[in-house]
């Protein structure tokens, strides 16, 4: 499992060995919580990170909103929720995880089953996420799922979310992801050849969110050291 390619759905063992949280966290502002308004009112803040992989950027993304410094009952406030579809990477996220009274993981697959996450919303007694982090996982829902998946997940993020923190893979990322796939010996992606979803997925990503899904784009926060645009929807 240490050839990225063996990671059909972007499970990689080491992926934060190649791509460390700093590359996202560099372009995105500690004061994010309060630029959208989400540290002001009673109610805590929950934010979900799809695909959370080792739980890696999940906690230092938790560390760079709401630094240590601030007062427990102030951290206490904002709940982190991460989930994969890998159990070993949920296994290895819960035991490394600092802050398990704020931050939680669990193994999911949001293309199955979803009941988990309005159980955690019922839990903190929320109606929807705060902030949602789909960061570098739309291709492989897209490549395993085909378009209807790809847009389902779109879809369903928007329908639970407040804001979206959407980080889509460029066209040229699946034809690498092919052909490492190929250069093991393994068959294709099932739906890699039928996508009539190409070239700029997230450019499609964002007019399905605004024209079906109710959200705006309202800040893109640059691109990536790999690349890929940083986009921040908001639910109108």
């Amino acid at each position: 499992m240490n050839d990225p390619g063996a990671a059909p759905y972007g499970n990689f063992i080491n992926y934060y060995t190649f791509n460390p949280p700093e590359n996202r966290l560099s372009l995105i502002p500690a004061t994010l919580l309060q630029d959208l308004g989400l540290k002001d009112g009673p109610q805590n803040t929950l934010i979900l990170d799809v695909g959370c992989n080792s739980g890696d950027l999940s906690v230092a993304f938790y560390k760079h909103l709401v630094p240590v410094s601030e007062e427990e009952s102030d951290r206490r406030k904002v709940n982190l929720l991460g989930f994969d579809l890998d159990e070993t990477l949920i296994q290895r996220a819960q035991q490394s995880n600092p802050l398990p009274s704020s931050i939680s993981f669990i193994p999911l697959d949001i293309t199955k089953d979803a009941d988990q996450l309005q159980d955690y919303l019922n839990q903190h007694g929320g109606s929807h996420f705060h902030l949602c982090l789909c960061l570098a996982v739309t291709m492989w829902v897209h490549l395993n799922h085909g378009d209807a998946g790809l847009l389902q997940l779109l879809s369903h993020l928007a329908s639970i979310s407040q804001h979206l923190l959407l980080e889509a893979q460029p066209w040229k990322c699946y034809r690498s992801a092919a052909r490492r796939l190929r250069k093991l010996g393994r068959s294709d992606f099932d739906h890699f050849k039928s996508l009539k979803i190409r070239g700029d997925v997230a450019e499609q990503a964002r007019e399905h969110l605004e024209r079906h899904c109710g959200m705006e784009l309202i800040q893109s926060f640059g691109s990536t050291t790999w690349d890929r645009k940083l986009l921040l929807f908001k639910r109108r």
